[in-house]
């Protein structure tokens, strides 16, 4: 997915607003401060070219199949000087501009529902608590067959998403199928839905985990707090936390940097260089240590790029982690979000971003310390016989302790069953505690 061109265009990007130190894509107006005398120096206007230009221009109005207005032609003219540049700097129409300031917030105008497609239908698979869906009696498993009274059958789930996102304050109606009964709609006002980039719970005891699924304005905030509940869900100090990047495709640099100095209290994080000087930035980490110094594996695969490429290359300098998968998928690039009239906007390679070490990840990624692929785990049997503790008349522990007869040691599934790369992270964390003597 992650060659796909709009992903290209809109998830791999770091949206650094040149002349202020946020790089976030949800304040793009700063960016607008930079002169272009700055850019480049005065030079002559090419004329030749621009003579080319109109006269191209000119003949396909004039000779193409069917009439094609100006305002068409001037725009794929745009588009096409910003996509021979490099592959991340774009010209986003309004669409593709609001598209890319939701995807960095987190916010959006909708209605609280994940969903999926089943059957040709789009199915619920769970309402976010807190909001409309939820408030309004939606349940997981519910199918929507109509979004105000146009049939969702053989529609795409991009589609039927694209209907149901809106206006915060709007009205829609769908029309649920639960269980099989009868359709039965349901009335919604669409809401201001937050979406949490950072999930993490603890994979047994005194081991966290953190699943970061994309660099968003408030990631840095939310892995702040899940340190904190993971610490307190556990009663007691973390032994090993887990931080997974896989897949993630990146976003905002800021978020990127708060991110690595929660695991940080020392030293360089990223700096950037570009030709303007607004473009070179250093970011280093303050003293406060939001991770209580806990030993940490982080996980990284081909889909981790950018801000996760940030995060995973300072922790790996500063030799504060353990880089655990594969090869990362290797954009060392920053880009600046520009806003133009009529809610475009320019998307701008304008530096490149170097680790702690000066190493420029641009086409080569970040490696592991080491590699682990990904491989399907499968159960064996259970093929436990008899134990001592199951004859009958045994004798008891020499210490007092209870008895462990066959299947005592049974357990309920953890993430880590299924995941092999995970289940890796966590024997390494353990096997470091072990000998430390903890």
């Amino acid at each position: 997915m992650l060659h796909s061109p709009r992903l290209t265009q809109l998830a791999l990007s770091i949206a650094l607003a040149v002349g202020a130190p946020l790089a976030t894509a949800a304040e793009p107006a700063k960016a607008a401060a930079v002169p272009a005398t700055e850019v480049t120096a005065k030079a002559p206007l090419p004329l030749e070219e621009l003579r080319t230009f109109a006269e191209v221009l000119d003949r396909i109005k004039a000779a193409y199949v069917e009439p094609v207005d100006d305002k068409t032609l001037l725009e794929n003219a745009i588009k096409g000087m910003l996509s021979n540049l490099d592959p991340h700097s774009a010209y986003l129409g309004p669409e593709d501009f609001q598209e890319l300031q939701e995807s960095t917030s987190g916010e959006f105008g909708g209605l609280g529902i994940e969903v999926g497609q089943e059957d040709g239908f789009i199915k619920v698979v769970s309402p976010i608590d807190d909001t409309p869906a939820s408030r309004a009696g939606v349940q997981a498993g519910d199918l929507i067959v109509k979004i105000n009274g146009a049939p969702t059958r053989g529609q795409t789930m991009t589609e039927a998403v694209d209907k149901m996102r809106g206006k915060v304050g709007e009205k829609i109606t769908l029309t649920l199928v639960r269980d099989g009964g009868n359709p039965f709609d349901v009335n919604l006002t669409r809401a201001v839905i937050q979406v949490k980039s950072v999930k993490s719970q603890l994979l047994e005891n005194d081991y966290g985990y953190i699943r970061i699924t994309q660099f968003q304005v408030k990631t840095g905030d939310e892995v702040g707090k899940a340190l904190a509940k993971l610490r307190k869900d556990n009663g007691k100090k973390l032994r090993g936390v887990v931080l997974d990047l896989r897949n993630n495709p990146g976003g905002v640099l800021q978020s990127a940097v708060e991110v690595a100095d929660h695991f940080l209290t020392k030293g360089l994080i990223v700096y950037t260089k570009g030709r303007i000087a607004n473009s070179e930035l250093r970011f280093s980490a303050d003293p406060a240590d939001a991770s209580a110094g806990v030993p940490l594996v982080v996980l990284i695969n081909g889909g981790s790029a950018s801000a996760s490429e940030i995060v995973a290359g300072a922790l790996q300098d500063q030799k504060r982690a353990v880089l655990m998968g594969t090869d990362s998928f290797g954009k060392g690039s920053v880009q600046t979000v520009l806003p133009l009239a009529n809610d475009r906007a320019l998307k701008l390679t304008t530096a490149l971003y170097y680790t702690p070490n000066g190493r420029s990840i641009q086409a080569q990624g970040i490696v592991p310390d080491i590699e682990v692929r990904p491989a399907k785990l499968t159960a064996e049997a259970d093929t436990e016989n008899f134990k001592e503790a199951d004859l009958q008349g045994h004798l008891g522990n020499g210490n007092g302790g209870a008895d462990r007869p066959t299947g005592s040691s049974k357990r309920k599934e953890r993430p880590q069953d299924d995941d092999f790369q995970l289940s890796q992270a966590l024997s390494l964390l353990k096997g470091l505690n072990i000998t430390k003597g903890d």
